[in-house]
């Protein structure tokens, strides 16, 4: 019987191949600990074989990479994002509760007994231990070890006269200082049970779990019979008295990041004043870099202006140089002590102004700057829209009689600004996050001086954000996330707002 012809059964071969590839990854991902990552990847690889194999979904396949590079992408940082603001997460409270609570089990101690000389001795390309009980004149030996990696190792010891082996001169004390990483990571287990770990470059000693979990989930030490029992409504382990012993854990702490971004004094105030000036920040930039793209794309459609080609590549290099470099070659220029502007103001004028330490200054320094790098792009494309406006327009404009300031305001203005809208939409939701712009030229700075928690007058709500989980309030990232969906839920907001009265004035002028 004829073999079967590879064109029908390789397409469905090399997708199980692809499958199985996703479910190892899946659970690789899932061991790692990141379930909503991997229940993400199970949904789309689940998706795909839906997609791949049904007749009916045929139409699909061609968009179907698309819309899972945006769920991966896109919907699941978001989702990620929002679930950590549900909780505690922060420098404090970084790991999971089975993982801290293994942290305090694996804490050892040093037993009072007396430690064993240790001794090193080359074996080949490897080393063997030599371990030596003065008190009880006895001697171990240890296998083979090739003290290459620093992951923790048990390993178990033979008594010197069972190992049928002569050990060459022990180590000279430079070559364990080299090797010292590698055997604070090794456990000696004694043919008796005792367990000894490194306690000097000469000897090794008993070592015995600190805490011992209880039925009721509480921890006893060991060495003092103190316990420590987990709270989880702050997510630290309490001793009796109450003082929280770190690591923390994670644990959902519900509304509260929310509440306390609107109603504790220490992060609503400077919320709401950091809130104002994004969006005067936002609003200013989009609008002034737009009216001066707009103003020099209706100059260079101006006919009678000579060397325009060489005026448009002149005034397009701002865009063209990479934003963060424009952004740091401003920051050398506004230096107040030897920064060019200055220098050219204190010659012109005799004033130096303090752009950096004066938040208004500051804030206009920014203004400036971002304009500079965001007005090349509003001026091509309102050049290319002008282009397409029909040229039998203006000249039936200037049969009547009509000026620049007419066709600028009955013709150029109302064609341009239809399509020119959701750009400036998309502008004003790129500015609402700007954070390279502040982060590289004033890191935020001038501080407020009236408030507790760290908060800049020239920050946006992105760097305000940022400074949180990061930098100067205990990097609190479950707050910080909460913090960026707020922004996310204002930005969505404020663009669906926008378009709203858009629509309704483009309806109004119809």
């Amino acid at each position: 019987m004829p073999l079967s012809s590879p064109k029908r059964w390789l397409p469905g071969a090399l997708l199980a191949l692809v499958l199985i590839a996703a479910l190892y990854v899946v659970t690789l991902v899932y061991a790692a600990g990141e379930t909503l990552l991997a229940g993400t990847m199970l949904v789309i690889a689940g998706l795909a074989l839906w997609v791949y194999t049904s007749p009916r979904t045929y139409a699909y396949r061609y968009l179907f990479p698309g819309i899972a590079a945006a769920l991966i992408f896109v919907v699941f940082p978001m989702l990620y994002t929002m679930s950590i603001g549900f909780t505690n997460y922060s420098s404090k409270n970084l790991l999971e509760f089975p993982r801290a609570t293994q942290y305090f089990l694996d804490e050892t101690y040093q037993a009072e007994a007396e430690p064993l000389a240790f001794t090193l001795h080359a074996d080949g390309r490897e080393f063997r231990a030599r371990l030596e009980d003065g008190d009880a004149n006895k001697a171990f030996v240890s296998g083979p070890l090739a003290l290459t990696s620093k992951a923790p190792l048990e390993l178990k010891l033979e008594p010197a006269e069972q190992v049928k082996i002569v050990l060459g001169d022990p180590l000279p004390i430079k070559d364990l200082i080299a090797k010292q990483p590698q055997l604070k990571a090794l456990a000696f287990v004694l043919p008796d049970g005792r367990k000894l770990r490194m306690t000097g470059l000469r000897q090794f000693g008993e070592v015995q779990p600190l805490y011992a979990q209880q039925p009721d989930g509480s921890l006893l030490n060991r060495r003092d019979g103190s316990v420590l029992r987990p709270n989880f409504d702050s997510g630290f382990y309490e001793t009796a008295s109450g003082e929280r012993v770190q690591p923390g854990f994670q644990v959902g702490v519900g509304l509260a990041n929310y509440t306390r971004i609107f109603t504790d004094k220490a992060f609503q105030e400077p919320f709401i004043r950091i809130f104002v000036w994004t969006v005067v920040f936002s609003a200013l930039t989009v609008f002034i870099g737009a009216a001066l793209g707009m103003f020099l794309a209706v100059l260079f459609n101006w006919d009678a202006l000579r060397f325009k080609a060489a005026y448009r590549v002149m005034l397009f290099l701002p865009y063209a140089v990479p934003g963060f470099i424009s952004i740091l070659v401003f920051k050398g220029l506004f230096n107040n002590n030897f920064g060019e502007i200055n220098l050219i103001l204190e010659a012109l004028f005799g004033i130096r102004p303090a752009w950096f330490s004066d938040p208004t200054l500051a804030k206009l320094m920014l203004l400036i700057v971002n304009v500079w790098l965001g007005y090349p792009y509003m001026m091509i494309v309102c050049m290319g829209l002008i282009k397409a406006i029909p040229s039998d327009l203006y000249e039936a404009s200037a049969v009547a009689g009509a000026g620049p300031l007419t066709n600028f305001f009955r013709i150029t203005l109302p064609l341009i600004m239809k399509p020119l809208t959701p750009l400036l939409i998309s502008a004003f939701a790129f500015n609402f996050n700007n954070f390279v712009l502040i982060a590289l030229l004033t890191g935020g700075r001038p501080d407020f001086l009236d408030t507790s928690v760290p908060a800049g007058t020239t920050d946006l709500l992105v760097s305000y954000t940022y400074r949180i989980a990061f930098q100067d309030s205990g990097q609190q990232y479950g707050l910080a996330a909460a913090i960026s969906t707020v922004i996310f839920a204002m930005v969505a907001v404020i663009s669906l707002v926008q378009m709203r009265f858009t629509k309704i004035a483009r309806e109004e002028a119809r």
